[in-house]
């Protein structure tokens, strides 16, 4: 959880009715009057600022070629659709924005609905368990901070090592101590895929052979229902 500032708020004390800015000036009531007027029609000549010119609030864009976007190119536009939300969850749970990427790349590829045989959910794919009674599993804020909460404990358990944490990721925790022959063959493609993608997304490449490689064995069709559901065009 984030932790909350508390913010005093001071009140200022009204100026005195003696010690005003123009009160050092001796002025006749007509020129009083004049400058008055004049200020006036000063204001009411000045245009308002048109509508356009308010900012407008920030959307849910695809972040492709966004040299600001805080994630590799190599990603899919369906996982750079989430580019700017990725950031702040990855920098709420000290991850790298990669990282997370990676693991939501191969999870959902950005389907916020996406739901799998074993009953995962959402973006992150996080089992049921993991959720509170009051929370939204399908809700992107939510299903992330449980998803990144789980990949930063895996993380911590691997000492570091992003192919081990996958694996956790995937096959729970208490796989990272295991022999890697050891691990289920899911798991074992997990980390192969995740950590080849994380791999080629820490390096300058415009481009992950891993990612296509997923995208031709498995991922396609998972990233066709994403760019569905994201109203993504063609």
């Amino acid at each position: 959880m984030l932790n909350q500032r508390s913010y005093s708020h001071f009140n200022e004390t009204a100026a005195s009715s003696k010690g005003g800015c123009l009160s050092i000036y001796l002025l006749p009531p007509l020129a009083v009057i004049s400058i008055g007027a004049l200020v006036i029609a000063l204001v009411l000549a000045t245009p308002a600022a048109p509508a356009s010119a308010q900012i407008p609030e920030q959307t849910l864009e695809p972040s492709v070629g966004n040299l600001l976007s805080p994630i590799s190119p190599v990603f899919t536009p369906e996982v750079q659709f989430w580019a700017v939300r990725i950031g702040s969850w990855a920098s709420t749970a000290g991850l790298d924005p990669n990282l997370v990427a990676t693991v939501m790349q191969i999870e959902s590829c950005g389907d916020p609905r996406a739901v799998s045989r074993s009953g995962a959910m959402g973006l992150f794919q996080v089992m049921p368990y993991h959720f509170t009674s009051s929370d939204d599993p399908y809700a992107p804020d939510t299903n992330a901070l449980r998803g990144t909460d789980y990949l930063r404990r895996s993380m911590d358990a691997a000492q570091g090592n992003a192919r081990l944490a996958l694996a956790g990721y995937n096959g729970g925790i208490g796989v990272i101590d295991w022999a890697e022959t050891a691990w289920p063959v899911q798991t074992q493609n997990y980390a192969y895929w995740g950590s080849g993608i994380y791999s080629d997304s820490s390096s300058a490449a415009s481009d992950s052979p891993r990612l296509q490689e997923w995208l031709a064995a498995n991922g396609i069709s998972l990233c066709r229902q994403a760019h569905t559901r994201l109203g993504l065009t063609p």
